[in-house]
């Protein structure tokens, strides 16, 4: 592979909206039927918005004050729009009426309920790589879970801005501030945020044996420190289309017990790891509903250059993820996603090799193994079902006045395979992985999913897996 291509986008399409969207938005009210060629939305009203400033809003739509729209597609354009500022993350309900005004004028009625933006937040997350190795290898053990309080206002000033900061104490010991404004100028394009984590771990993973990781342990001082610093700055021209570039310098430095264990951790025996990254991030997102797609098409394209000051000398990688999402039938869907990911030089430090087992980038039915490769690609294909499609509504809760509750039976199947040219005795490399499965999705209330599933592997294994991500 040239290693002066190889962090160039692999793809670079022009994704087609969905006809139809799909989210957290009413549909109890709808605007009687036009009988007009032509309507014209003389002004949009906005209510509801207590906080939230009424140009972020419309900043989301494809309809404005003054434009014409076809009677025949007025339907579909309420429809969309209301899942487009469903899709802020800012509401946890977006209704949009209709008012006739004269024989040819209109007006927009936008009403949303805005969430709860600023809370503390205890967080109690596991240190593994998922709840399945946490509760099956690491026999529950409590001491690997990670307790935080974050304190974020999701929506400073009412400019959809995100300011805040985490303390973690447990298994990582670490605290964190991040700001991000996504508009700064006048037509809403462009943005900027910066994040500064530092944190410190008592005991860390130090090698791959036979598809597993094997961990190190200090007692009195730390085995692992780091310290990140990150600057980004954003575009986004269109609603479905962004680019993100972002400049970032890494500190990290591991105790000599793991020196002793794998020399090659970092490169030429280095204790210590600091280098400068340059990421650049191309969106298109043209799905119904961007926390759980039904409908429509996506490509993320993450492009990452590294160089080293000590512990690694270059690295350029790409990774894309491409999915997209079908209704066939009612009630019907069915997905196939892509993720996948080209790195050059193939030699490098072994913490710098990870591949399938991280993050989102696994095969179902092997979420026990972790397959490190310079390249690798997943393949995941799903047909589901909607069951239960509900909202519990007028709830005395503040901030969280219903519930939505939406459940998808399915049934799938994945086939991976990542290249190691350093596999030691791991037997999960340069082979063709698959597997199969039937679960359940379930999700409800600000964006939580709970995946539970039952897959086999080609290894002859059956297990059932909890996940709280999207496919």
């Amino acid at each position: 592979m040239n290693c002066r291509t190889c962090f160039i986008p692999l793809l670079l399409l022009t994704l087609i909206m969905s006809d139809k969207g799909y989210g957290q938005v009413s549909e109890e009210r709808r605007p009687p039927a036009q009988v007009f060629e032509k309507q014209t939305v003389t002004h949009i009203i906005i209510s509801g918005n207590k906080r939230t400033r009424p140009e972020i809003i419309q900043r989301e739509m494809s309809v404005q004050s003054g434009q014409q729209v076809a009677a025949d597609s007025m339907k579909f354009l309420i429809h969309q729009n209301q899942l487009r500022i469903f899709n802020t993350a800012l509401f946890n309900e977006v209704l949009i009426d209709t008012i006739r005004t004269g024989i040819y004028t209109m007006i927009w009625h936008v009403q949303v309920k805005e969430r709860w933006y600023i809370w503390p937040e205890f967080s109690f997350a596991l240190a593994d790589r998922n709840f399945n190795v946490w509760w099956t290898e690491q026999n529950r053990d409590l001491r690997r879970a990670n307790i935080g309080l974050t304190v974020k206002d999701r929506n400073f000033r009412g400019n959809m801005e995100q300011a805040g900061f985490t303390a973690q104490v447990g298994y990582t010991q670490q605290f964190s501030l991040n700001y991000a404004r996504p508009y700064v100028d006048k037509k809403q394009r462009h943005g900027f945020g910066f994040s500064v984590h530092t944190g410190y771990n008592h005991e860390i993973f130090f090698r791959t044996d036979s598809n597993k990781l094997e961990f190190a342990k200090t007692q009195s001082e730390p085995i692992f420190r780091r310290f990140d610093a990150t600057l980004f700055y954003t575009y986004r021209p269109g609603y479905a289309t962004r680019h993100v570039l972002q400049l970032a310098y890494r500190s990290h430095r591991i105790h000599d017990t793991i020196l002793s264990l794998n020399p090659g951790y970092y490169e030429n025996g280095s204790n210590a790891l600091r280098m400068v990254e340059l990421h650049y991030r191309f969106d298109i997102n043209g799905v119904d509903n961007w926390n759980y797609p039904l409908k429509g098409n996506k490509l993320v394209s993450t492009s990452v250059i590294r160089t080293g000051i000590t512990g690694m000398r270059f690295q350029a990688l790409t990774h894309v993820e491409a999915g997209a999402f079908r209704n066939p039938l009612p009630k019907w869907y069915v997905s196939s996603i892509f993720r996948g990911q080209a790195s050059s030089p193939e030699n490098q430090p072994y913490i710098l090799r990870s591949g399938m087992g991280n993050n989102s980038d696994y095969v179902r039915g092997y979420e026990y193994y972790v397959i490190d490769g310079a390249h690798y690609g997943i393949l995941r294909l799903n047909l589901k079902r909607e069951l239960i499609n509900k909202t519990l509504r007028n709830l005395p809760i503040p901030y969280l006045p219903s519930i939505p509750v939406r459940i998808y039976p399915k049934i799938y199947a994945d086939a991976g395979y990542a290249r190691n040219r350093f596999p030691g005795n791991s037997f999960l490399n340069d082979r063709m992985l698959y597997a199969a499965g039937a679960g359940v999705d379930i999700i409800t209330a600000y964006d939580m999913k709970f995946r539970l599933e039952y897959t086999w592997n080609h290894l002859g294994q059956g297990g059932f897996y909890l996940h709280m991500r999207s496919e």
